[in-house]
């Protein structure tokens, strides 16, 4: 028997870095299907959707179900065809991103002086003019929303700016933060996360490998977190950091010490 009935996983740092497979990731996902544990991968990338996963692990034996997956894009796209039905979305992101978002109904506009409502997300071909839209879009208090906060995204050969980087510019010229962030760690997140899994989330577990979101996330909805230590945060960071997790693990195969 387990204290968790379901587990809540990030992929990037926790069970693959780039397209590499992270030691320990199998045997860690192996000792939650032996106990039974439903599991929910959860990644903030805002430029893919759940059968991206699906294609990435499988070559890694790792059977993925689209249905078990929740992606900043996916959860960004269904909030804001829920929230802002028929309002026109300004995007600063990518292409991909684009795609899911016009999947779930949502109405883009490239006019920044059309906008109703601002996303702002990972996009490669980040410029001034880019920049220079963006101000634009925001003037006049309209709805302003983040897909995520990461400042990076690991690849193979280390790190390159994420979404939180591009944020940071669109919220210096236009003098305002986002209204809220709609992946990890936000309660918009929790709440997909939980429509997904039929637990409490006093029974939930997450395990992720970064503090300000993975962690945060569970420490803000009342479940149990585990960081790991295969991505971004070392022990230096996380003794210099405010958020702290329940469970400190090497690597994902440690989850079989917590069930």
């Amino acid at each position: 028997m387990t204290a968790y009935e379901a587990a809540i996983l990030d992929v990037d740092g926790t069970i693959v870095r780039g397209e590499e497979l992270l030691p320990g990731a199998i045997d860690g996902l192996r000792a939650l299907e032996a106990v039974g544990c439903s599991r929910l991968l959860f990644s903030n990338n805002p430029t893919r959707g759940a059968d991206h996963y699906r294609e990435k692990l499988t070559p890694h034996g790792i059977d993925v179900d689209p249905a078990t997956v929740l992606t900043s894009a996916t959860v960004s796209a269904a909030y804001l065809a829920a929230t802002h039905p028929d309002e026109r979305v300004f995007l600063v992101g990518d292409g991909r991103l684009e795609a899911i978002l016009e999947d779930a109904a949502v109405e883009l506009t490239s006019d920044p002086d059309a906008a109703e409502v601002v996303l702002g997300s990972f996009d490669r071909g980040f410029s001034f003019e880019t920049l220079w839209d963006s101000l634009r879009a925001l003037e006049g208090g309209v709805p302003f929303y983040g897909t995520d906060p990461d400042a990076t995204i690991p690849i193979d050969e280390g790190e390159i700016p994420g979404t939180g980087a591009i944020l940071a510019a669109m919220e210096t010229v236009a003098g305002r933060e986002p209204d809220a962030i709609l992946g990890k760690p936000s309660s918009v997140a929790a709440t997909a996360a939980m429509d997904r899994l039929d637990a409490a989330p006093s029974n939930t577990l997450v395990v992720g490998d970064r503090l300000n979101t993975d962690i945060a996330l569970g420490n803000r909805a009342g479940m149990e977190t585990a960081l790991v230590l295969t991505g971004v945060t070392d022990r230096a960071a996380l003794a210099e950091s405010s958020i702290e997790p329940d469970h400190v693990l090497e690597s994902l195969a440690g989850v079989e010490t917590l069930l």
